[in-house]
């Protein structure tokens, strides 16, 4: 079912909705309706729910159906959240932080690298509902990697709330690879002398791994609760949380990596430029120091003194210019032994 159809008496933004039980999907549309009728005491059963970007009136359905609580909901609804772990009662609401990496040919200074979205999921006895919004990938791979797995998916919702973070989290190491294409990419740029590295460029690349660090590193609390049994998970299930949270762990390591990579990339910078500058200055200084010499002789004869001897001597013109040019290649030859030149 797409996000505009409406055949189950769902709202319209329902991308799919699943009844599940023993770890199968059972065949048959589901509706709001008859959703909790359907959903009884039968142990194993629970209904999955997918949105994408709901309003508070098109969530308000499913919420008083699931007796969700009005913080959380409002929360799905405004999305703009930090990665958390909530626990209303019975029901668990995670909410994680996407990121997509954004192709581009080069880093500019107004690159887009990043883009973020978010994901929430309500888990409760008996159903899951995950919410997307921005850029957050879809969870039609995710539906189809559990119900392949019956076993995995007869855990219940606490099997959806790890396929969803698994899911996540692997983004984050497909985006980190990324960041370090570009990383060394600069890097070789930099310490290359053919092509000097606008600081903007590099600066850009750290304000977008900022964005990036601010989304991975606030989960990783979240994971631990999750993987320490302490939420309600049965403890047959919170070992996958655990693993989750080893990968964000390496994740969380890179970024650092990064960022010290990065500072010292831009630091590299500075000081090429730094250094390029002060042999430019020196370069000019020795054009001055070249030029000073035929300067000052030229201005001591503009000057018409009345006793200069020399004026009227046969080869005085010729022996001034000659002592000019012997002057300036004693000079010149100096500077290209201190290498000024």
């Amino acid at each position: 079912m797409t996000a505009g159809e409406n055949h189950t008496g769902l709202p319209p933004t329902v991308v799919d909705c699943a009844l599940h039980q023993g770890g199968r999907r059972l065949p048959g549309p589901v509706g709001l309706n008859n959703v909790l009728d359907r959903i009884g005491p039968e142990a194993g059963r629970f209904v999955w729910i997918g949105l994408y970007e709901p309003t508070a009136e098109q969530i308000q359905q499913i919420a008083d159906a699931f007796d969700l609580h009005p913080l959380a909901v409002e929360d799905a609804v405004h999305a703009h959240q930090r990665p958390k772990l909530e626990r209303y009662g019975d029901v668990l609401f995670l909410v994680l932080k996407t990121i997509v990496y954004v192709d581009h040919d080069e880093i500019t200074p107004t690159s887009e690298i990043v883009d973020t979205g978010e994901i929430m999921v309500f888990a409760g006895r008996g159903f899951a509902i995950t919410v997307r919004h921005g850029s957050a990938p879809p969870l039609d791979g995710v539906r189809d990697e559990l119900e392949a797995d019956p076993h995995h998916l007869g855990h219940g919702p606490a099997a959806v709330l790890h396929a969803v973070a698994d899911l996540v989290v692997d983004r984050y190491q497909e985006v980190a690879d990324a960041f370090r294409t570009d990383i060394e990419q600069l890097e070789s740029e930099v310490f290359s002398p053919d092509r000097p590295t606008d600081a903007a460029r590099i600066y850009q690349l750290k304000r977008e791994l900022l964005e990036f660090r601010r989304a991975v590193l606030p989960l990783a609390g979240p994971l631990e609760r999750l993987g320490s049994g302490g939420t309600g998970i049965p403890g047959d299930v919170s070992a996958y949380p655990r693993d989750v949270a080893d990968h964000h762990h390496r994740v969380a390591e890179a970024i650092a990596s990064f960022g010290e990579l990065v500072t010292g990339i831009l630091n590299a910078s500075i000081a090429q430029l730094s250094v390029q500058q002060n042999e430019d200055m020196r370069r000019i200084s020795a054009l001055a120091a070249l030029i000073a010499v035929p300067t000052m002789v030229v201005g001591a004869y503009g000057m018409n003194f009345d006793h200069m001897p020399e004026l009227t001597w046969r080869y005085g013109y010729p022996a001034v210019l000659t002592g000019i040019v012997v002057v300036c290649a004693l000079i010149h030859r100096a500077l290209r032994r201190n290498k000024w030149l």
